[in-house]
């Protein structure tokens, strides 16, 4: 199969540019219509904070959630000369990793997880967590949103401390207008194919076809195209909105891996 002269929308954000230059490699035009940015979060307080609570040897364990959480706490560290006592202090404390993206994040600070979970979803992390006494431990998870609600009611539930730390925030990066513009593209069928590599990304779509009255046409649109997730939890969101998902890599949750799988589903 090909991707040759196929239109590729893509969703994603930080690494756009690397994607749609694989997909020219491959003979394909990407659509780039990016639907967030990540962005620091707009205070530093409450992670110098968390922060304070590592370097001190308070947390038993630290979760990391997201490869670009641990990016923007080793920054923040970094803008207030704390870098190096950070990560020093990560290298003492047990760490449990979602998934690679966290583990890759760790490996540029020459560390390695205690734990990898089972599954890179929420589900996976509890599903480790259940093989640990955490009664009357101190955990600090980071966050890739305001919370999670399974994971903070499980680490409760089994008697621990929790803390956590949302190092970074979305903010809208297309605009609205070329948001619809992909909604419409997709449903006159001149898109073949979409591909998410984040959660946030579809919510962000579906917000603006709910706003714009373009629900019916957003759905009948991605009837028409073939949907690429970059993973298990990509994969979900989209499913409890009703859409198919053509590709979805069982492992290897990589961009690479990802378009390598889409050339067999176009």
């Amino acid at each position: 199969m090909t991707l040759a002269k196929k239109t590729i929308a893509l969703a994603e954000g930080r690494q756009l540019e690397e994607l749609a230059a694989m997909l020219e490699k491959e003979g394909a035009t990407p659509l780039r219509c990016p639907m967030l940015s990540i962005l620091d979060a707009p205070d530093d307080t409450p992670i110098l904070a968390w922060l304070d609570l590592l370097q001190r040897g308070e947390f038993n364990w630290v979760i990391l959630l997201t490869g670009e959480g641990l990016r923007r706490l080793v920054a923040c560290a970094d803008r207030h000369d704390r870098r190096d006592s950070v990560i020093g202090a990560l290298s003492k404390t047990q760490m449990l990793i979602r998934g690679p993206k966290p583990g890759r994040a760790l490996r540029e600070i020459s560390l390695t997880p205690t734990l990898t979970a089972q599954a890179p979803t929420t589900d996976g992390v509890i599903a480790s967590l259940r093989t640990l006494n955490l009664s009357g431990l101190t955990i600090g998870v980071q966050l890739y949103n305001d919370s999670n609600p399974p994971l903070e009611e499980y680490l409760r539930n089994a008697g621990a401390k929790v803390a956590t730390v949302q190092p970074y925030v979305y903010a809208p990066a297309a605009d609205t207008e070329r948001v619809v513009e992909l909604i419409r593209m997709m449903a006159n069928g001149t898109v073949a194919a979409i591909i998410f590599t984040s959660s946030p990304q579809i919510d962000r779509l579906f917000d603006v076809a709910e706003d714009r009255g373009e629900s019916a046409a957003l759905l009948e649109g991605l009837a028409r195209t073939k949907v690429a997730a970059v993973g298990p939890i990509v994969q979900e969101n989209l499913r409890k909105r009703g859409v198919r998902v053509d590709v979805c890599p069982e492992q290897g949750f990589v961009m690479k891996n990802l378009v390598q799988h889409l050339k067999r589903a176009v």
